[in-house]
């Protein structure tokens, strides 16, 4: 359970260092590293769904045995 944590806590910071490296890009006209981030970040945000889904799955699991 240490590792989904700790996977979780990447995610986090992985999408909101790309939400502030978008803003950067976009104030200063870098478009390209935007299209990178956006992509980088809309990854990080799948991962992140199917981690979640993935602890559900297991905390209902135990609740059934």
């Amino acid at each position: 359970m240490g590792k989904k944590f700790a996977l979780n806590i990447f995610y986090n910071l992985g999408i909101i260092l790309s939400i502030f490296g978008l803003v950067w890009c976009y104030q200063n006209g870098k478009y390209i590293p935007a299209a990178f981030l956006v992509g980088t970040g809309a990854c990080l945000f799948y991962f992140k769904i199917q981690l979640m889904k993935d602890i559900r799955k297991t905390y209902k699991e135990k609740d059934q045995l």
